[in-house]
C-alpha cells in the first residue's frame, strides 16, 4: 500500500516545475471533447510560469519517490473563499489518496490562512472530481445549464 505524500511545489525545484507544465498538458488533454471541456479551457489559460503561479497561489504536489504524480492549485479570495483551480492525479496513480490528500492539504493551509469555505469545480461527467469533492464534503450549489442557438 503506497502511503500518499503531498506538500507544497518548489518553485525553484526544476523538477517539479516540469512535472508540473507536463501534468496541467496531461490534465487539460483530457478535458478536450467533454462536456464543459473547452469552456473551462478557455476561462482557465494555460499556466505559463509555474515557478511564478506557485508562488502567486498555493500549489501542491502528489509524489512517489519523489516523482510527481498529481497536484493542485487553490487560491484564496478576497471574500475568504479557497478555490480550487486546477487538480489532477495521473490515472495510473488513482485509487490510492492522493487527491484526497492534495484537497485535505489544501483545506487545511487554506483554513490555517484565514479561509472560510472552498469550492471547485468539475464537469458534468468527470465523476472523479464530483466523488473527490463530495468525500471531502464539497457539494454542489450551482449548476450552470447551457445550449447553442
Amino acid at each position: 500500500m503506497i502511503d500518499p505524500i503531498v506538500r507544497r511545489a518548489d518553485p525553484e525545484s526544476g523538477d517539479d516545475l516540469v512535472a508540473l507544465g507536463l501534468l496541467e498538458h496531461e490534465a487539460r488533454s483530457a478535458l478536450v471533447g467533454q462536456r464543459g471541456g473547452d469552456r473551462w479551457l478557455v476561462e482557465h489559460p494555460q499556466t505559463a510560469d509555474w515557478a511564478e503561479r506557485c508562488r502567486a497561489a498555493d500549489v501542491f504536489v502528489a509524489v512517489i519517490d519523489e516523482v510527481v504524480v498529481g497536484y493542485l492549485v487553490a487560491e484564496l479570495g478576497d471574500d475568504r473563499v479557497v478555490r480550487i483551480d486546477q487538480v489532477w492525479v495521473d490515472p495510473q496513480a488513482r485509487e490510492v489518496g492522493f487527491g484526497d490528500a492534495l484537497l485535505a492539504e489544501a483545506i487545511a493551509v487554506s483554513r490555517a490562512g484565514g479561509a472560510v469555505a472552498v469550492e471547485g469545480q468539475a464537469l458534468p461527467g468527470d465523476r472523479h472530481t464530483k466523488n473527490l469533492y463530495e468525500r471531502a464534503g464539497i457539494v454542489a450549489r450551482l449548476i450552470t445549464t447551457f445550449r447553442w442557438l
